[in-house]
């Protein structure tokens, strides 16, 4: 049996996948902190499960919180293909040395800070782009929860948002272009279960003024790294007392002719999760 963990700025809901459509509102005794510490995150949100009451249908058109205590959120880079290349392409723009097709093949992964908590936007809030950027983009990722043990009990769609112009002027800019106000999203809810099938898919969409402006899509399949090889290196010589969360990188990145506008609608959908909808404003 599977869960899927909704946030409100007042409540939790959890939906169990024993009866699709249907979540029972959580008055007390869950918090993420207790999941991510639990020895077993899936009894855990099991028994909250088994005492919360008043079983309501789920309504899409409302913001949800991201699920999220106090976890913080890291995110891998070049785990895909496509990111390799994208990599390559805003260090060749900016006449600087290439170095991202190492990364791509050697044994140590990257792996950057992303957000904290407090910092880290929920399904229909608002994500940003840097004022002193001119070339943006979102990153749909497929997010680990890992809990404080190290072990992968869940996950989530997150929404790594980049400034690619800071990025690829030098690479020593990562932290300006991965680490500001409205670059980090997690939602719509939080999944305790398994590891999803290889063929489960990623896709995205960016709507401007009610127009589609680009779309894309990939497959769980087309990483190169396993998960559980990514949060071993997270979690390698480094301690999480709230466990964490992890971005496994992104097979979907726009051309270089493409940068978000403000007002844009950036929609991310994940097989067994749901869609994780965001509007771009300029911080």
């Amino acid at each position: 049996m599977s869960f899927r963990i909704f946030k409100t700025a007042s409540a939790v809901f959890i939906e169990s996948s024993d009866a699709p459509g249907l979540f029972r509102h959580i008055e007390s005794g869950f918090s993420f902190n207790e999941l991510f510490t639990a020895p077993d995150p899936a009894g855990y949100i099991s028994r909250v499960f088994e005492g919360g009451s008043d079983e309501v249908s789920f309504n899409p058109e409302i913001s949800y919180d991201a699920p999220i205590g106090d976890q913080e959120v890291w995110a891998a880079g070049v785990t895909y293909f496509r990111s390799r290349t994208a990599r390559m392409e805003e260090a060749e723009i900016a006449g600087g040395d290439i170095f991202y097709d190492k990364v791509y093949e050697a044994p140590r992964p990257e792996l950057f800070f992303k957000a904290t908590a407090a910092r880290t936007r929920g399904h229909l809030d608002h994500v940003g782009i840097r004022s002193d950027s001119t070339w943006d983009v979102p990153e749909p990722e497929f997010t680990l929860a890992i809990n404080s043990a190290g072990k992968i009990f869940g996950h989530t769609i997150g929404n790594d948002m980049s400034s690619r112009s800071i990025e690829g002027e030098n690479p020593l800019y990562l932290p300006q272009a991965k680490n500001y106000t409205g670059a980090c999203a997690l939602g719509p809810c939080l999944v305790v279960a398994d590891q999803p099938a290889a063929e489960t898919t990623i896709s995205i969409t960016i709507s401007r003024g009610g127009k589609e402006v680009f779309s894309g899509e990939t497959a769980l399949s087309q990483i190169k790294r396993r998960f559980d090889e990514l949060a071993g290196w997270l979690f390698k010589c480094n301690h999480f007392k709230q466990g964490a969360y992890l971005m496994t990188g992104t097979g979907i990145v726009p051309d270089s002719n493409f940068t978000l506008q403000e007002g844009d609608e950036i929609a991310i959908t994940i097989e067994g999760i749901g869609t994780l909808r965001n509007i771009v404003e300029k911080v």
